[in-house]
Formats: structure tokens, C-alpha cells, sequence
């Protein structure tokens, strides 16, 4: 299953595999060249299917629990101040994804949409420190009656070059459903109250809509 960003990009990359495939057996009469040509652009072909590919992942639902917004590596444990929204301290968690990692981005918990805003930046490597702040992003507060108010940031990296965001405020999201995509290396951070008990630590892997990241 393919993610719904991904639809037009295979559909054309389909249409130049077969006309490349179509060219190679016309215009390259060495076979050895012929079928290395072919294997090359086939292997790029699978690697974009690779890269949307949009697994079914049922969310057992976590009521004071913060679950992985995305597939990644955990990089950043720390107390920081975040600075854009909630002008004070908070507990970050970030996951870096590789350009292999599931892309797909999904809600940490469920609640109302309060907050939802893009902004224009550089494309500092995702792990560089103040990619958080100087990057292109878009930050997102959800808030619900238990968990109260979080914010969780899309952060392009060095290669991503467009971020897909789903949530609009005044919007009411369940948690572990599609919030959007992030195209090519990235990652997402989490500001969570200081009071959460962390349950993932540095280098941890995460399953995005799986992993539980937080709780009270």
C-alpha cells in the first residue's frame, strides 16, 4: 500500500521505466548495456515505491500516552525552551528518519487542533541542532483534557524539499491516524510537559503510531 503523496510520483516514474525500457531494447545494441541500463532505472523505480510505502498499523489507543508520531531513531532527550508557541520549558523528543524509514507522520494523541503553522527555512541536516529552529517546518499543537497541550514539529532535512500537513485548527484528530508526510530524510520533534515520564531513550528505534514515547 502506497501513501496518497506518492501516487502521482509513481505513476510518472512508471511511464519513464516503460519508455526507458522501450528505448534500451531499440537504440543499445550491446545486451550487457542494454540490461545494465534497464536493472539501473529498475532499481531506482523500486526504491521510490520503497519510499512511499504506507504500511497498515493499528493504534492501540494510549489515553495519557504519547505515541511515535513517525519510524525513526530517537536523537534528542533533553529539557529545552521551546520557544515559538509555549515560551517555556518542555521535555524535547526528536526522531530523525532516513530517507529509508517510513515517512508517513502520524498524530501522537488524540484531541482538538489548536495551533497548525508553516514556516520557510533552511535545509541544515536533520540531526544538526538548530535545524529545530532555522530549518523548513511546520509546528502543530494538539490539546486534549488529559494530556493537555502538545506541540510536534515536521522538520525538512537536507534532502526533503516538502512538507505535507494535515492538521488545520479547530480540527478534532485521533491519535495514530495519517497527519501527514514529510518527502525524503527528516525528522519530528515532540515538546512534552516536564511532568511525562519518558519511556525511550537515545539511539532507541520508534514504530511510528506503535511506540509509546511518553505518558503521565
Amino acid at each position: 500500500m502506497f501513501h496518497k503523496e506518492g501516487h502521482k510520483i509513481i505513476v510518472v516514474s512508471s511511464l519513464i521505466l516503460v519508455v526507458i525500457i522501450l528505448l534500451a531494447e531499440k537504440f543499445i545494441d550491446n545486451f550487457w548495456v542494454e540490461k545494465f541500463v534497464m536493472i539501473v532505472f529498475l532499481i531506482l523505480y523500486l526504491l521510490i515505491l520503497y519510499f512511499f510505502r504506507n504500511p497498515k498499523r493499528v493504534t492501540n489507543l494510549q489515553e495519557e500516552g504519547i505515541i511515535a508520531p513517525a519510524d525513526g531513531k530517537v536523537v534528542v532527550v533533553e529539557e529545552v525552551v521551546e520557544k515559538e508557541f509555549f515560551k517555556d520549558k518542555r521535555r524535547q523528543i526528536s526522531i530523525f528518519m532516513s530517507p529509508l524509514n517510513v515517512h508517513v507522520t502520524r498524530y501522537p494523541l488524540g484531541g482538538k487542533v489548536i495551533y497548525s503553522k508553516y514556516h520557510p527555512g533552511k535545509y541544515l541536516v536533520a540531526w544538526h541542532p538548530k535545524s529545530s529552529e532555522e530549518n523548513e517546518r511546520t509546528s502543530i499543537v494538539l490539546e486534549n483534557d488529559k494530556l493537555g497541550k502538545v506541540l510536534y514539529r515536521q522538520v525538512a532535512g537536507a534532502v526533503a524539499r516538502r512538507i505535507v500537513n494535515y492538521a488545520k485548527v479547530g480540527q478534532k484528530v485521533q491519535q495514530g491516524t495519517d497527519a501527514g508526510f514529510i518527502k525524503f530524510g527528516s525528522r519530528i520533534d515532540l515538546y512534552l510537559p516536564l511532568d511525562m515520564k519518558v519511556h525511550v531513550k537515545l539511539d532507541e528505534k520508534t514504530v511510528g503510531g506503535k511506540t509509546i514515547i511518553a505518558s503521565l
